[in-house]
């Protein structure tokens, strides 16, 4: 009997990532056994070169993933923009399914599926990024039998990736993005048990086919988590998975608990914003009415005058919290992608 041995490397990244990413295939040796299939944050409108980048990094040829495609061994698969990849039967899946962490592609859907797919012959690999993208997804695929490898946090440019990856996976198989390439390689030569048997996971197949975009709803019994879905609005469910709760909205957008709070806050400073606007529009219109003109009526000066002065407190008051919310750590840097996106890399990196 023929043994069996891993053959599926799901890899994720984000801010920071780029770097981490030729790094890692750079150290695959060219006989490589396996599938390499590439998940990187992106702009939605943007054209990556990543695949450009990475075939001329390693052995290994690297190009955008092609829906339908066969999953071949000795090749990297790089997610484009604006489409989730996935891992269905043995097959390439690009999806417009909804984005997960206010990302598509997004990490999470990639790990589920292949955790689903390959089951033991996978391995997930976290790399610089922020937020937590790909924490949970890597949980399905440990769950799965599969195999946790994650950048060390020390090595990568944002560790919060591969911090958030270890707190609720804890693996030994931790190194800088430099040795990442040959630790894969030693885990795909390394034979695997015959008898391991997988449980059954209906949560990972309802969520991989709710990124494929079949059409699933999220409601059923998930409790109601009592936010709303800064994607849509829709009111938020809270699914309780084997790590940590999580956040899906009736049409499928997920959130982490770090995501979601980070988006909320986003929110809040562009209400913030929303009302200063009005209270300055409103400071000004009262000043005009108390001055005169068209719109003067007798004794109303006054009046018009207080309207203009509480508008302008009112104003004043936001724009210190808009300070105070300022002063604590900014918005993610994956919203950017300032110095992230291949097509900002170096010219001599492309």
């Amino acid at each position: 009997m023929t043994a069996r041995h891993r053959d599926v490397i799901a890899v994720g990244a984000s801010a920071g990532g780029v770097e981490a990413l030729r790094a890692l295939v750079a150290g695959l040796p060219p006989d490589f056994p396996g599938s390499v299939l590439i998940v990187l944050h992106l702009p939605r409108d943007a054209t990556s070169a990543l695949p450009t980048i990475l075939s001329r990094s390693g052995p290994l040829p690297a190009a955008g993933a092609v829906d339908g495609e066969p999953a071949r061994p000795g090749r990297v698969y790089v997610a484009p923009s604006d489409h989730h990849l996935l891992l269905l039967d043995k097959r390439l899946r690009l999806s417009h399914g909804p984005a997960e962490n206010g990302h598509r592609p997004a990490i999470d859907p990639l790990f589920r599926s292949v955790a689903r797919a390959a089951g033991p012959r996978g391995i997930g690999v976290v790399l610089s990024g922020s937020r937590d993208d790909g924490a949970a997804g890597l949980a399905s695929i440990v769950a799965r039998g599969g195999t946790a490898v994650v950048q060390d946090p020390a090595d990568a440019l944002y560790p919060s990736m591969p911090l958030a990856a270890l707190t609720q996976t804890p693996t030994e198989h931790v190194a800088p993005a430099a040795k990442l390439g040959a630790l894969i390689a030693e885990l795909t030569a390394a034979a695997l048990p015959a008898d391991l048997r997988l449980p059954v996971d209906e949560l990972l197949d309802t969520e991989v086919a709710i990124s494929d975009l079949t059409p699933v709803t999220t409601g059923g019994s998930a409790p109601p988590a009592g936010f709303g879905c800064p994607a849509c609005g829709g009111g938020l469910f809270q699914i309780n998975d084997t790590t940590m709760p999580r956040y899906r909205c009736r049409v499928g957008h997920a959130w982490s608990p770090e995501s979601l709070l980070d988006e909320q806050a986003i929110a809040l400073e562009g209400a913030l914003w929303m009302a200063l606007r009005a209270l300055e529009e409103k400071s000004e219109l009262s000043r005009r009415m108390a001055a005169g003109g068209t719109h003067r009526r007798a004794g109303t000066g006054a009046r018009f005058d207080t309207i203009a002065a509480d508008a302008d407190a009112a104003g004043a008051t936001i724009r210190r919290l808009i300070a105070r919310l300022g002063s604590l750590p900014q918005r993610d840097p994956d919203t950017a992608q300032t110095g992230d996106h291949p097509d900002e890399l170096p010219s001599d990196v492309r």
